[in-house]
């Protein structure tokens, strides 16, 4: 009987471990089309209502049995019972392991791509498998941010006078009734936003220009509802030379006789121009009335040598043009032999916003065809850094992370050659996860793993080949930086749109990051071994 029992318990117990009731997930990953699949699951479906039938039958006549046992074995009826609730009590066991334990059949047929999946299956090094270790991180980011912070404080100082001075002398050289109008400079970058570790020190200014009166910019977005502007010049925008009282937004005196006893209270008659400007002098392109980028270059260049042919004297070092493409690509050299580069870039501003157009960016090795020019967010950019820095932790990760990735970047580059990815775009996969991660999981106790996040970002967004601007058409942005509201509510911008058009280009900046990723263990671990001394601190410098 004891067997019997023991046998009809087996039997249960397949049944509950076979019966499809285990698994009450409906399996909605598995294609439609694997049709072999789903017939071995229909047999095997059959074959568990075949083996219930008999199960059903085998219970009856059990109980059958057990109807005629003499009420006199009560001996063996005790027995019987303390073994049907000992299997009992098994079959729930294994019942109850299997339901913690059961995995997904859908799983074992189709996987969700994971970070560290991506170009796995070339057998390449993943963010998640690369060897980093916390202490040689550490020791990297204390050394060369240590010192280089102080220093960056006071070449940002001689940079800010050294520009104020300069732009003083260029608008002394100007004709203020034909040439363009000068502003006050913004400083914008690595070094103004503090993650600048690599020499030469680099300072990259913006500089402000509007035409001379009676003339004015009129802007035309790309994302402005009557834009004529190309798909693939999405953030740019073209700038029209008017002349004040051309258009109807003007005043009429320009346009409307007021005879002779009529005056304009904004305007006196002397107030117009003796001579009319060209398009030329404008800065125009030809036989436009549009502002062009190489025109306003040339145009900056040859102040900026006047100018500093004013002021030269005064200076103990000498000012030579890096680029002559790029109008105020300056390098200073002093007589230790010490080199700061500076960008002077002459921009537009955007109205009354923080934005502005800019002739061109001092990263970028090819620019934009006249009459198009890009719209630079840096201002707003520096501003979210600002704004997440006062609510992380103290000493928090997140310009250590984007200062390791710089450098091994900037290593990687010097292996391999330039390629479409830029210190811009590695900035920009930062700010994406400050935006998502709550505050207190950038706690320098976390830079390993928040390393590792950035560079599965950037990882994922190459294989994807889109990479959106962190500024434009994004929701998460809060309202406190005071990104203008066209901009906000525009259709988000691909960075990597160049990769989706140029298939080499992209299979290079992946084979560039896949090398970025393998070398990065032994690129910190061959440099921190210079910081472990504080004097030679200068050396690991010059060899970024």
């Amino acid at each position: 009987m004891q067997g019997a029992i023991a046998r009809v318990c087996m039997v249960v117990a397949a049944a509950i471990l076979n019966h499809p009731l285990l698994f009450p997930q409906e399996n909605t990953t598995i294609p439609e089309q694997d049709e072999v699949l789903m017939a071995r699951m229909r047999e095997h479906e059959e074959r568990l209502e075949l083996e219930q039938a008999r199960l059903e039958k085998e219970l009856a006549q059990l109980e059958k049995e057990l109807a005629q046992l003499d009420t006199k074995q009560e001996e063996i009826s005790s027995e019987d019972g303390y073994s049907w609730y000992f299997w009992s009590t098994l079959s729930f066991i294994i019942f109850f392991t299997i339901e913690i334990y059961r995995v997904d059949p859908s799983d074992a047929e189709i996987r969700p791509v994971e970070d560290e999946d991506v170009f796995s299956e070339s057998g390449s090094v993943t963010p998640r498998t690369m060897v980093l270790d916390k202490h040689v991180l550490s020791n990297f980011c204390d050394k060369c941010t240590y010192t280089s912070a102080h220093e960056n404080w006071r070449v940002r100082e001689f940079v800010e006078g050294f520009a104020d001075d300069l732009l003083e002398s260029l608008r002394s050289v100007c004709d203020r009734e034909a040439d363009m109008e000068v502003g006050d400079f913004v400083g914008i970058g690595s070094m103004f936003e503090s993650w600048k570790v690599c020499k030469p020190l680099t300072c990259d200014l913006m500089v402000p220009f509007s035409p001379p009166d009676p003339y004015s910019f009129q802007f035309h977005l790309w994302c402005s509802p009557s834009s004529d502007i190309p798909p693939d010049m999405q953030g740019c925008g073209k700038i029209k030379v008017t002349r004040f009282g051309e258009n109807e937004e003007g005043c009429l005196c320009g346009s409307a006789n007021l005879g002779e006893d009529m005056l304009c209270l904004l305007h006196s008659r002397d107030d117009t121009p003796k001579v009319d400007l060209s398009p030329d002098e404008l800065l125009c392109s030809r036989n436009t009335r549009f502002l062009a980028k190489d025109q306003v270059m040339k145009w900056f260049q040859i102040s900026v040598t006047k100018a500093w042919g004013r002021i030269s004297h005064k200076y103990d070092f000498e000012v030579t043009f890096r680029n002559l493409d790029a109008a105020g690509a300056l390098k200073i050299r002093f007589r230790s032999g010490k080199v700061i580069v500076m960008n002077i870039v002459p921009v537009v501003q955007l109205e009354d916003t923080d934005a502005y157009f800019v002739s061109h960016f001092p990263s970028d090795c090819d620019s934009s065809p006249d009459p198009y020019w890009p719209l630079s967010f840096a201002v707003y950019e520096r501003n979210l850094l600002k704004h997440f820095a006062k609510r992380l932790p103290q000493n928090s990760c997140h310009l250590h992370c984007l200062q390791i990735v710089t450098f091994l970047h900037r290593k990687q580059t010097g292996l391999t050659g330039k390629t479409a990815l830029t210190n811009y775009h590695l900035k920009t996969a930062l700010l994406h996860l400050l935006l998502s991660k709550r505050p207190s999981a950038w706690g320098i106790e976390s830079m390993e793993h928040r390393l590792r996040d950035v560079l599965s970002f950037l990882q994922r967004s190459l294989q994807e080949k889109r990479l959106h601007h962190v500024l434009v058409g994004n929701s998460k942005v809060p309202e406190v930086v005071q990104v203008p509201e066209i901009i906000r509510k525009s259709e988000p911008i691909n960075l990597f749109r160049s990769l989706v058009l140029q298939r080499e280009l992209h299979a290079a900046t992946v084979r560039h990051f896949h090398e970025m990723l393998r070398n990065a263990p032994v690129l910190i671990q061959e440099y921190t071994p210079h910081l472990s001394n504080g004097g030679l601190h200068h050396s690991f410098d010059d060899s970024l």
